[in-house]
C-alpha cells in the first residue's frame, strides 16, 4: 500500500466496524457566551489504526458524511493523521482521505433509544439544539445515539487577555426530550476573570429546546 502524506506527515491506514456516529462539535465559551464549531462527524472505529488492534475515534467531514451516509454497522476504511491539539478534539484521528466503505451496516431491529441509524445534517442539530447530557449517561447509554454529542470545550477566562484559556469536555444530547434515558446531571459553571464564575442554570436547555415538543 502507497500511504498518502499531508504536509509532510504520513498519514496512517486504518479500518474496522463503526459502532456509532455521532456530530463532531467544539464548543467556544467565554463566561456566559457560547459558540459552536460544527466540523463533522466522529466515528466510532473497531478495527485497527495502523497494525494495532483497537477501539478509536475519527473525525470526517461533513462532505465525506454526504457521500458515503455512515451508520453503526458500517465497515469501513481510510488513513488518517493523528490529531495535531487533542486539547480541542474529542476524536483522535482526523484528516481523512481515501474512504472505502465496503460493507453497510443494516437498520437497527430493536427499538429507539438509543438511535443509531445515519445522522442528519448537521443543519439539523443547529436548528433542534441540545441539552446538557451527565457524562456517566452518556457513556453508559447514550455514546452510540446518533443524537449524543461529546463536545471539546475551549473556555477564554479573561475577554482582555483572550491567551488565557482552559479546556475540557462536555456531554450533550439533542435528541427527543421525552427520551427516557436522558439525565440532565448538575448545571455546569464557566470560571471567569479575577475568580468570578457563570453558571448556566436549566433555563439554557429550556430555552435552546423550547421551539420543539415533547416528542421531537
Amino acid at each position: 500500500m502507497t500511504l498518502s502524506r499531508s504536509h509532510g506527515f504520513e498519514k496512517i491506514p486504518w479500518h474496522g466496524v463503526l459502532t456509532s456516529v455521532q456530530p463532531r462539535i467544539r464548543l467556544g465559551r467565554s463566561f456566559d457566551q457560547r459558540n459552536h464549531m460544527y466540523l463533522g462527524y466522529a466515528l466510532r472505529v473497531r478495527g485497527n489504526i495502523g497494525s494495532e488492534p483497537k477501539e478509536f475515534l475519527v473525525g470526517v467531514g461533513e462532505g465525506a458524511h454526504a457521500k458515503h451516509q455512515f451508520r453503526a454497522g458500517d465497515a469501513v476504511s481510510g488513513e488518517a493523521l493523528p490529531v495535531a491539539d487533542p486539547r480541542i478534539e474529542t476524536v483522535e484521528f482526523y484528516k481523512v482521505s481515501n474512504v472505502v466503505v465496503s460493507v453497510r451496516g443494516t437498520a437497527e431491529e430493536a427499538p429507539p433509544p438509543p438511535w443509531r441509524d445515519v445522522p442528519p445534517p448537521l443543519s439539523v442539530c443547529r436548528e433542534r439544539g441540545h441539552r446538557r447530557l451527565v457524562a456517566r449517561t452518556y457513556e453508559e447509554k447514550c455514546a452510540t445515539c446518533i443524537w449524543g454529542c461529546h463536545m471539546a470545550v475551549e473556555m477564554i477566562i479573561d475577554q482582555w487577555n483572550p491567551s488565557n484559556r482552559r479546556y475540557r469536555t462536555e456531554t450533550f444530547c439533542y435528541g427527543p426530550r421525552s427520551c427516557p434515558l436522558y439525565r440532565s446531571g448538575p448545571v455546569r459553571k464557566v470560571p471567569g476573570r479575577r475568580g468570578m464564575s457563570y453558571t448556566e442554570e436549566d433555563w439554557v436547555d429550556e430555552e435552546a429546546t423550547s421551539h420543539r415538543s415533547s416528542d421531537e
